[in-house]
């Protein structure tokens, strides 16, 4: 029997606290976030979600694969960002696409295409659904006759392995959890984990250059891809397998980050490695802010390039339990190879963050294969990190206004990007909520800048919800754009974005992807509104 997701809130329905649970949780949250006033709210049921009738028929060989099933319209409307739990909380579904296709294979692309493109029916590509930017929504342009949500995850396995060129051709709808198991029986892995490992996949993670596990070098999924196969309205569009490539504008870079809107991604190469067997590792603790910054720089403009290189604030670390000691900064760095160990690596990253003040009061931790060290800072954050996003539904239900935002800047733009940012969120909290909490951390780093990930707690007031959670991203959005920032780091542009994402882009870039969305998608059906507007 297949575990049963939430409709409304984030991953497996099991996995939300019953009631008892939650009434103990709300002392924790209001002496750790300094609040008063939460409770738990009633959770919505799915019996009694409204769902206006679908907009269309279905018929001859769309119905083999497509579905009005009022279940599977609901668990297809939203991601999971803020807003998204939020309506669903509330039982508003009101944007449900009128179908589910369960894509089998290229051949229901292909038909998808047609039938959609003649009816004026839009189609928007789903993976995990775990989109926190409406980057799935099926929020279109009322022009559409009705919308067709195209789940791939029916396509999830390993095709083929090249062990001798460390590549894989995988589908694009395998999960983080599927394809790792599949290559593990070749001793290899994707070492690709972000946040939404469990749930999310590889078409979503190329549709959206998300970032994973490695802190420094592999950051993004385009560092992995090899080449990358994308049906579309006019046909197949496949890159050549090579390392690299001189010959014109990359076909990979421009499927890359394009969200849906040029065609839907169903297989790719990518690049592989063995499993780590050794592994080094040490959490340094920082007094000050700009120390703990400046040891980061320098150790991300070392070129040692450890795989983990994450700074948390005090707030965060405090918040997530991940340090006993009160208002210290950490850093967790860590190295890994399946060839040789690190220690020499770690050796000189040691001697860079002491000289920065950084304090060890662990040292350093070194291990083989099949060693699992628990109780440590870094065990605490992972933790921490995999629960997140099942404590945002929980925190949502007590009355929380909880979610995050990322960027990257150059290092010399940082300061006064983590200043204005800070200023302009938490006056907005204050404003709109009576008060609030800003956290930040670095989740990747490169020799030029860092990439900031903040998170924002808040009262919410029953009913207005929305409109402070508005109000806190507008102001994010704005001062990040305001101080050199990028709207989004590793987290796509979706439709949440796109008002900052205007503002970013060359114009004449715009017009470009303008025109190869034309090409592309003559009939304008592929997920409307996300990065361009169709003609």
């Amino acid at each position: 029997m297949t575990r049963p997701l939430s409709f409304w809130g984030w991953g497996y329905e099991d996995r939300f606290p019953d009631e008892d649970s939650r009434r103990g949780m709300v002392a924790y949250a209001e002496g750790t976030l300094g609040f008063s006033g939460l409770a738990p709210r009633p959770l919505p049921v799915l019996d009694a979600v409204e769902l206006a009738p679908p907009r269309l028929e279905l018929r001859g060989s769309l119905a083999e694969f497509c579905t009005i099933d009022r279940g599977e319209r609901i668990r297809h409307t939203y991601g999971r960002s803020y807003r998204d739990l939020m309506r669903g909380f509330r039982g508003d579904f009101s944007v449900a696409p009128d179908a589910v296709a369960r894509v089998r294979d290229e051949r229901d692309l292909e038909a998808l295409f047609e039938y959609c493109g003649r009816m004026g029916i839009a189609l928007i590509p789903y993976g995990g659904g775990t989109s926190v930017v409406s980057g799935i929504e099926p929020a279109v342009d009322p022009s559409y006759r009705a919308v067709i949500s195209a789940d791939l995850r029916a396509l999830d396995r390993v095709l083929e392995v090249d062990a001798v060129s460390r590549a894989a051709r995988i589908q694009a709808g395998a999960t983080g959890p599927v394809l790792e198991a599949q290559l593990a029986s070749h001793g290899l892995s994707l070492r690709h984990f972000p946040q939404s490992f469990e749930f999310s996949t590889l078409g979503g993670w190329l549709a959206t250059r998300a970032g994973g596990h490695f802190a420094t070098v592999y950051t993004h999924i385009d560092d992995l891809a090899e080449s990358i196969r994308m049906m579309t309205p006019i046909g197949a569009w496949e890159s050549r397998r090579l390392p690299g490539s001189g010959a014109g504008p990359s076909p990979d870079r421009m499927v890359l980050g394009s969200e849906g809107t040029l065609g839907v991604i169903t297989e790719a190469w990518m690049r592989v490695f063995p499993k780590p067997r050794y592994r080094s590792s040490a959490s340094v603790l920082f007094k000050e802010w700009r120390a703990a910054v400046a040891a980061t720089r320098a150790i991300a403009q070392s070129y040692l390039y450890p795989t983990n290189c994450r700074l948390i604030d005090a707030r965060e670390a405090q918040l997530n339990q991940v340090v006993a000691e009160a208002d210290h900064h950490v850093l967790l760095l860590a190295f890994e190879s399946a060839d040789h160990e690190g220690k020499h690596k770690m050796a000189r990253a040691v001697e860079i963050v002491r000289a920065h003040g950084g304090e060890l009061p662990k040292g350093v931790i070194d291990r083989d294969a099949g060693e699992k060290v628990s109780g440590s800072e870094a065990s605490s954050w992972k933790s921490a990190f995999l629960e997140a996003p099942y404590l945002q539904s929980v925190l949502l239900s007590l009355g929380v206004v909880a979610d995050t935002f990322e960027t990257a800047c150059t290092w010399d733009k940082f300061d006064a990007l983590y200043e204005g940012v800070t200023a302009a969120v938490e006056e907005t909290m204050q404003r709109m909520c009576g008060g609030g909490r800003l956290t930040c951390r670095f989740t990747h780093v490169y020799p030029d800048g860092p990439a900031p990930y903040f998170t924002f707690l808040a009262p919410a007031r029953a009913g207005d919800e929305l409109e402070q959670w508005t109000a806190i991203r507008r102001a994010a959005g704005d001062a990040l754009i305001k101080h050199g920032g990028t709207i989004t780091h590793h987290h796509a542009v979706g439709r949440l974005h796109r008002p900052w994402y205007d503002q970013q882009r060359p114009e004449p870039f715009a017009v470009a992807l303008k025109a190869l969305k034309r090409a592309l998608d003559p009939a304008g059906i592929l997920n409307p509104g996300v990065l361009i507007d169709p003609a």
